[in-house]
């Protein structure tokens, strides 16, 4: 009898470490990809990991259930968070690509105001104001 009990046990204690390795996997892989964007949440996955891991220690053969549960639930919030992590840099991609402009100038010079001098018997044309048109074309590429 004791030896069906020691054998669940170590099978459970077994099947725990698994889960608890995956997860921690899990968990540092997202923290390198997240540490940037969602530090507070990452930090919520690390304290779920090590209170499962002191629940584990204490009641083995129950928690393996809980240990499952909490591994999927785990798994859908580093889910969650790529997702979360993928919107964020689309946006700030976008917000680099919008950005980008080519800018086109062209200028025009007009003569404006004119005045016709005599110089030495001579007509000269004197030129008293111009106007500097300057037109701006501006083409964001998205």
């Amino acid at each position: 009898m004791k030896t069906n009990q020691l054998q669940a046990v170590n099978r459970s204690t077994r099947l725990l470490l698994v889960v608890v390795v995956v997860v921690v996997v899990v968990v540092v892989v997202e923290v390198t990809i997240i540490v940037t964007v969602v530090e507070e949440v990452v930090v919520v996955v690390v304290v779920a990991v090590v209170v499962i891991v002191v629940v584990a220690a204490v009641v083995e053969v129950i928690v393996v259930v809980v240990v499952v549960a909490v591994a999927e639930v785990i798994v859908v919030v580093v889910v969650v968070l790529v997702v979360v992590v993928v919107v964020v840099v689309v946006v700030e991609v976008e917000v680099v690509v919008v950005v980008v402009e080519v800018v086109v100038v062209e200028v025009e010079v007009v003569v404006v105001v004119v005045e016709i001098v005599v110089v030495d018997g001579e007509e000269v044309v004197v030129v008293l104001e111009v106007l500097v048109v300057v037109e701006v074309f501006v083409v964001l590429v998205f």
